[in-house]
């Protein structure tokens, strides 16, 4: 029987790799208790030549990316360590922050946290980029559906690299929250978010970033799985 494989591959920290691999590991070991029977592995970018190692030690299957858009990152940068290291057989699935479960998950977290302060407002703090849109309509999309689906008054989306940035985002009370839409804790939750908000003059708190949460290994999952049945189909089609 073919075992199914999985690689779960995320940014990581390049000034410091081993604390981010070692929280991606605990995701993919989570990961694999919802995959009984599949070999579910993790690598971050930031170390270098494991990408290659681990996928080439590996049946080729799918790779998961645990990051909030699609982008050089996951179109060019995953897909052309493979081709150097003569790599193939390994389908890139869309990345963690365009699943629509985890917008679904986004808003349940925001709905949660609001609960018992129906003056709350919401600052959904994202890393947007200068170079593409993705990544801040994908934020804007997910703070519209907060703002229309929970009771919170006021919910804006700001960001680490593009405007409106986070340091920008003034007026919020003392019951304000900031919800990080990201996929890990590494240094733009732990630093850079807290200064931006602290030069702005929030004085909210700031709850656990999005892919935390203890329901994301089972979203993981679930996306795996989902997209190993179109490949079977596919597969299936392509033999017919």
């Amino acid at each position: 029987m073919t075992q199914h494989s999985a690689l779960i591959v995320a940014h990581g920290q390049p000034s410091d790799p081993l604390p981010a691999a070692a929280e991606l590991a605990r995701l993919a070991a989570h990961v694999a208790g919802h995959l009984p029977g599949w070999d579910v592995r993790s690598v971050t970018l930031a170390q270098g030549e494991e990408l290659a190692t681990i996928a080439g030690a590996m049946a080729a299957g799918v790779i998961f990316p645990m990051f909030m858009a699609g982008g050089w990152f996951t179109r060019v940068q995953i897909p052309a360590r493979l081709m150097a290291a003569k790599i193939t057989g390994w389908r890139i699935l869309e990345p963690f922050g365009c699943d629509p479960a985890v917008h679904d998950l986004t808003v349940a977290l925001a709905a949660e946290a609001e609960r018992g302060h129906p003056e709350a407002e919401l600052l959904l703090a994202a890393h947007g980029s200068f170079k593409s849109s993705v990544p801040s309509d994908i934020a804007k999309h997910v703070a519209e559906r907060i703002r229309v689906e929970t009771g919170i008054t006021r919910v804006e989306a700001a960001f680490i690299d593009q405007l409106p940035q986070l340091q920008a985002a003034i007026g919020f009370g003392s019951g304000a929250l900031c919800l990080p839409f990201f996929a890990a804790a590494g240094g733009h939750v732990t630093e850079d978010i807290p200064a931006a908000l602290a030069a702005a003059g929030f004085a909210g708190r700031i709850l656990p970033p999005v892919g935390l949460d203890s329901r994301v290994p089972g979203i993981v999952a679930q996306a795996i799985l989902a997209a190993r049945e179109v490949c079977a189909v596919d597969c299936r089609w392509q033999r017919g």
